[in-house]
C-alpha cells in the first residue's frame, strides 16, 4: 500500500549549507519564526518527536539522528501527520549541540535513553559528560531545560556524578503527566517491568 503523505518528507530533513555555523532556525522552520525550539537528542525512529510535534503545532522540533534510515523513517513519519513543525538533521549529537545550535535557542533538550555504554573501558563515550553539559548550556534560553531518562541505573548514576558538580544548572523534581511520549525503549522496558530513571535540569 502507498505511503500517503500530507507534505512532501524530504522538506522535512535539515541538510545545513554550512556544517561550520550556527543554523537559521527561522529559516529552517519558515513560518513559526521565534517559536520555542525543543530537541530531541538521537531521535532513533522518531516516535517521541512526531507525537511532540502533533500535541504542540505551535513549538519546533528538530530531531538529531546519525543513521540514514532513522532520519528518513522519522521524516516519513513526520509527513504522514502533516508536521511541518518538526525538522530531523543527520549529524552526531554533540557536533549538532556544540556547534549548529545557535546560542540562546533551546527552551528544551530531551536525552532519551542514550546509549549506556556498559563496559568500563567505553565509559568516556557516554554522551553525559562536562563538555556536552558545557555545550548544552551554550544552547539552552534562561531557564531552559534538560530532560534526562534512561533504563541503566548505573549510567543514571554516572550523569547525576557529572551534573551534579556542573555550576550551570540545578536539578528540579520531575514527574511526566500522561501527555509526555513514551518511546519505543521504555514502552520495551516498562513491558519488562524495569523501572525508568529521570532527571530535569534546568539552566541557571
Amino acid at each position: 500500500m502507498q505511503s500517503v503523505f500530507l507534505i512532501p518528507p524530504d522538506s522535512l530533513e535539515t541538510i545545513p549549507d554550512n556544517y561550520f555555523k550556527p543554523l537559521d532556525l527561522d529559516a529552517v522552520f519558515a513560518g513559526l519564526d521565534g517559536a520555542p525550539l525543543e530537541v530531541d537528542i538521537g531521535c532513533g525512529d522518531g516516535g517521541f518527536l512526531v507525537e511532540m510535534a502533533r500535541q504542540a503545532p505551535e513549538r519546533r522540533f528538530l530531531g538529531v539522528e546519525r543513521l540514514l534510515g532513522r532520519v528518513t523513517k522519522t521524516t516519513r513519519r513526520l509527513a504522514r501527520i502533516g508536521a511541518s513543525n518538526g525538522r530531523v538533521i543527520r549529524v552526531e549529537s554533540h557536533y549538532l549541540v556544540r556547534y549548529l545550535l545557535p546560542r540562546r535557542s533551546v527552551s528544551i533538550m530531551h536525552v532519551m535513553f542514550p546509549d549506556p555504554w556498559p563496559k568500563r573501558k567505553h565509559n568516556h563515550r557516554r554522551l553525559i559528560q562536562t563538555d556536552f553539559l558545557d555545550a548544552v548550556n551554550e544552547a539552552l534560553v534562561e531557564g531552559g531545560e534538560l530532560r534526562l531518562t534512561t533504563d541503566d541505573a548505573p549510567y543514571f548514576e554516572h550523569m547525576r556524578e557529572v551534573f551534579s558538580v556542573h555550576p550551570g544548572f540545578v536539578e528540579e523534581p520531575w514527574s511526566p503527566g500522561d501527555d509526555y511520549p513514551q518511546t519505543d525503549f521504555e514502552r520495551h522496558f516498562r513491558g519488562l517491568g524495569l523501572p525508568i530513571y529521570r532527571a530535569l535540569l534546568r539552566r541557571k
